[in-house]
């Protein structure tokens, strides 16, 4: 039953972390190509890993997860008022680079010519009816 909901509210914390990202940080270093990839609940809920990703490069990940960081009390104050929690999770912002990673591989597999479109027909079987 607890996870059900830890994972409930994870999803909810995801959604409003990138609305207060997009609507509210007016810092120019957290730029639209920054994404929160996923947002980790312990299972007290008292803390949140927030996995920030960007479409450039693993740097630019790291400097929004600072300015953020310094950002915290501001986010989990709106947190706490959006989502009407009992208490506000301290939040701890990590760089990720999964997209990049993922946009890397679905280049390689572009430059090989396995993409959906074009995927290399199968071998029919002998044994068909």
């Amino acid at each position: 039953m607890a996870s059900f909901k830890i994972g409930r509210l994870q999803e909810d914390i995801l959604r409003e972390l990138t609305a207060i990202m997009r609507e509210e940080i007016k810092d120019p270093r957290i730029t639209p190509d920054l994404t929160i990839v996923r947002a980790e609940l312990s299972g007290d809920m008292g803390h949140c890993k927030a996995y920030i990703s960007s479409l450039t490069d693993l740097s630019r990940a790291e400097e929004a997860c600072r300015v953020l960081t310094k950002a915290s009390g501001f986010i989990r104050k709106e947190l706490f008022h959006r989502l009407k929690l009992r208490k506000s999770p301290e939040l701890h912002f990590i760089a990720d680079d999964s997209i990049a990673y993922a946009a890397d591989i679905s280049e390689k597999l572009n430059g090989l010519g396995l993409t959906e479109g074009n995927a290399p027909a199968a071998e029919p079987d002998e044994t068909e009816f």
